[in-house]
């Protein structure tokens, strides 16, 4: 099952020819365990939709300032 924190990046690969990469930000969560769906404001629009990721769809963690001592977003590795 997929888990996301506020903060973390959804990539919604293309599957299909013609069909482009989407990425955005989780920026709500609707369950305390961070299972879906997720609240995603997508980066090439701006627009904030609800969002029930697919198998075409996966988490990019981020580490966030108090884990990583300061500073903005880190991706986790």
């Amino acid at each position: 099952m997929m888990h996301a924190v506020l903060g973390d990046q959804i990539v919604v690969e293309g599957t299909m020819p013609g069909v482009v990469r989407r990425d955005g930000e989780v920026v709500g969560l609707h369950h305390r365990d961070g299972t879906p769906p997720f609240d995603i404001r997508w980066s090439d629009n701006g627009r904030t939709t609800l969002f029930f990721p697919g198998p075409d769809a996966h988490v990019v963690h981020f580490s966030h300032a108090a884990e990583n001592g300061g500073g903005s977003h880190v991706r986790k590795r």
